[in-house]
């Protein structure tokens, strides 16, 4: 049945007006028969579910209740169009992944379109991919989306997994549950999945086991390890189903890929000093790879919002990294600096970024560099890791 047929004629409620909510509404007013919609953005306790045949929840709110009405736009999108799909997630690394991946099958003349957490929502290509039967669609999707998906992509990938997100879902177990759903419900023989080799759960019925120390080399603009990865886990995708047989062809299209906006994104020279902003850092293991793909790397901007997440590891590194300043500011910042028991001119406080980035500029040599990978959310300081890596850039360049 198609996305079509399942919502005409139906009583559906809205929950949440965000771009997906509004995309929603859009896709339902002008492909949906005889439907009645309501749009809302309360809580849970706030409607009775018993009023309507589906409730389409936006990804952000928090819900993890067992009901068949409840649905989202990727659920549905994935009855219709899953055979279609190459769902991509992980904790890192998921939007450069699928946006090389969508890069790559563009240029080897594969008709795609780029969907989800990092390109439009995926009702918004409904119309293209229901006239085009050839058509992929490389599906980025976060935890949120997974959260409460019944219906796998056919062809998965699971990068990585480590602790995010615990102030959403209270536990790792609950988080790494939800990415597990990208290939919970793969059912079929022609099913494909690729794995991050730190995601054992999966490894014995993974398709292929990627290895993130492997000896890789592609010709990428890319910089760090965790790239060639990545660069990696999409030759595999091209080859594995099909989709670009010839490995020449897919290592010529990576070669002209540049840098996504705020992930170790070089943004110019100050004073002779080097900026990098890798504002998508949120968890300890991307701010350690910062400053490893960094060779003039000599100061750490690092803390924000502090959700509870293990910071040991980037402790131990801190230690051991002796070459290295650390400017530590917000919530997250303090506690690192607390359990570190962190004092000395390596290991500055800050009140907030600004002051941050002004302290870097008295400390950081010239033709060294400055890093904003924070390792931890944004959110309570910034709107999101996109305002944050645009606030450092003003506040290092100017506006």
């Amino acid at each position: 049945m198609s996305i079509t047929e399942k919502l005409s004629g139906k009583r559906i409620l809205i929950w949440g007006y965000g771009r997906e909510g509004k995309s929603t509404e859009a896709f339902l007013k002008s492909h949906c028969s005889d439907v009645i919609i309501t749009v809302f953005e309360g809580k849970r306790e706030d409607f009775d579910i018993g009023l309507y045949d589906f409730v389409i929840k936006s990804p952000g709110i928090p819900c993890f209740e067992e009901d068949e009405r409840l649905t989202s736009q990727t659920q549905l999108f994935m009855e219709q169009f899953r055979h279609r799909t190459i769902g991509i997630t992980g904790t890192k690394g998921k939007s450069t992944t699928a946006s090389l991946l969508y890069h790559v099958l563009v240029k080897c003349g594969v008709e795609a379109v780029l969907v989800g957490n990092i390109g439009l929502p995926c009702l918004d290509y409904f119309d293209e991919l229901a006239a085009h039967e050839k058509m992929v669609a490389v599906f980025e999707l976060s935890c949120h989306q997974l959260s409460t998906l019944r219906t796998s992509p056919g062809s998965a990938v699971l990068l990585n997994l480590y602790e995010e997100h615990l102030d959403y879902y209270g536990t790792a177990d609950r988080y790494f549950a939800a990415k597990m759903n990208i290939a919970k419900y793969q059912d079929r023989e022609d099913d494909y999945l690729i794995v991050g080799d730190n995601v054992d759960a999966l490894k014995d019925k993974a398709d292929r086991v990627v290895s993130f120390d492997g000896d890789y080399n592609y010709d990428l603009k890319l910089r760090g390890r965790h790239n060639q990865f990545n660069a990696h886990v999409v030759k595999c995708i091209c080859v594995d189903t099909g989709l670009v047989k010839d490995e020449a062809a897919i290592r010529h299209a990576m070669a002209d890929f540049e840098t996504l906006p705020h992930r170790l994104e070089y943004i110019g020279e100050k004073n002779g000093v080097l900026y990098f902003d890798d504002s998508i850092s949120t968890i300890p293991e991307a701010a350690i790879s910062a400053c490893e793909c960094i060779p003039e790397a000599q100061t750490l901007l690092v803390g924000g919002m502090d959700r509870g997440i293990e910071y040991e590891k980037l402790i131990e590194y801190m230690k051991k990294r002796t070459d290295l300043t650390f400017i530590c500011m917000y919530e997250s910042g303090e506690r690192i600096c607390r359990e570190g028991g962190f004092e000395g001119e390596r290991f500055i406080k800050a009140a907030d970024l600004e002051d941050a980035v002004k302290k870097a500029a008295e400390v950081t040599e010239k033709g060294r560099a400055c890093i904003l990978s924070p390792a931890a959310a944004s959110y309570g300081y910034f709107k999101n890791f996109e305002e944050r890596g645009e606030v450092f850039k003003k506040l290092v360049f100017g506006p």
